[in-house]
């Protein structure tokens, strides 16, 4: 991380504390300017340990003071104690992000189209392209080389990396992140077979939906729906490499890892948790809190609360007892040589002596 903030930024660990809502150990005065790790931070940089892994690093860091769980209370430190280290240490980072805004402002070398409103506070970067009729809400960046096309809304105090491609129409809530490379609202996957087994292309004039809170992955695409929307809600976080279809939709707290695939009018739960690789066919409902492990297949609809693994995808438990099988087959095979043998040497005893095997 490693990321410093000017000394006006500075905050006193006694105020990061509050924040975070933990407990305080050691000089609530202390100014802390960062964060950093355990092996880099410095004297003016907060850092932290979870894993008693890495407990052997403490003696030789430098930060001004740690975030740890209450195993950990015990050490020489200043310390900021929570039960959960993890969501401290980005409520932390949160405060010390930071700007990353290219400009203040609209850089003269961008396109701005006609009837557009922007809010108090947008910065449009170098080659930007905002399309007609867009509106832009109050502390939105948008980055260098971005397109923005024609009719698009885009809420307050959202970030929009370098060249991301938000086509027409399409609608994004407030403080959601695009990355890099992402295209929203391309056209969906759709096509017709004409008699000679020709495609013909089915126009895609829905748009894509994407409620607060969300964060899209560099690369990531969503499509356009056939009609209606694609909708990504409320506090998803999708990564690089993703490719949700026409008509998905997802709903809120769901995370996807890079290179999932979601097919066309598949509808997700709240709080889904796929891994990296995962491919579900389309027309197909996800229900919430279902969690599935990385490389899995799913074909057919999955009930809230299950846990799912393999190809194609079965309940974990199912799937773990096939894979204990699996790993027995290299004996189970050995065996059954053994037992044909024995067997070819019965029979061999056995025969009369016409060479028939004895009634």
């Amino acid at each position: 991380m490693n990321k410093t903030t000017t000394d006006k930024d500075s905050l006193s660990l006694g105020e990061i504390g509050q924040f975070i809502k933990a407990e305080i150990k050691g000089d609530p005065a202390l100014r802390i300017r960062g964060i950093g790790s355990l092996e880099g931070a410095s004297p003016e940089q907060l850092s932290f340990l979870v894993d008693s892994r890495y407990e052997h690093l403490v003696s030789n860091c430098r930060a001004g003071a740690l975030i740890v769980p209450p195993d950990f209370r015990g050490l020489d430190f200043n310390l900021l104690i929570t039960d959960n280290p993890y969501l401290a240490l980005a409520k932390a980072a949160q405060l010390f992000a930071a700007a990353e805004a290219e400009n203040s402002g609209i850089h003269p070398a961008s396109f701005l189209g006609e009837n557009i409103r922007l809010g108090e506070g947008v910065s449009v970067g170098p080659f930007a392209h905002i399309g007609d009729n867009c509106v832009v809400g109050a502390g939105t960046t948008i980055g260098s080389g971005a397109y923005i096309g024609k009719n698009v809304v885009v809420g307050d105090r959202c970030l929009i990396h370098p060249r991301v491609s938000i086509l027409a129409d399409c609608i994004v809530g407030d403080r959601v992140i695009i990355h890099s490379g992402a295209v929203i609202g391309a056209d969906g996957f759709g096509y017709a077979q004409d008699e000679q087994g020709r495609h013909i292309k089915i126009p895609q004039t829905g748009i894509v939906q994407i409620d607060a809170d969300v964060e899209i992955g560099a690369n990531a695409t969503i499509d356009r729906a056939t009609f209606g929307k694609t909708w990504i809600k409320r506090g998803t976080k999708i990564d690089n490499l993703v490719m949700i279809a026409h008509n998905v939709i997802v709903g809120e707290d769901s995370a996807f890892a890079a290179l999932v695939g979601i097919s066309g009018s598949t509808r997700l739960g709240d709080h889904v948790v796929l891994g990296g690789q995962v491919g579900i066919a389309g027309h197909i409902e996800i229900g919430d809190r279902v969690k599935i492990g990385a490389k899995s297949g799913i074909l057919h609809a999955i009930k809230p609360d299950t846990v799912i693994m393999g190809i194609p995808g079965v309940p974990q438990d199912e799937w773990l007892r096939t894979y204990a099988n699996i790993l027995r087959l290299p004996r189970l095979k050995a065996e059954l040589k053994r037992l044909g043998e024995k067997v070819r040497s019965i029979e061999e005893a056995l025969k009369g002596d016409d060479g028939r095997t004895a009634d």
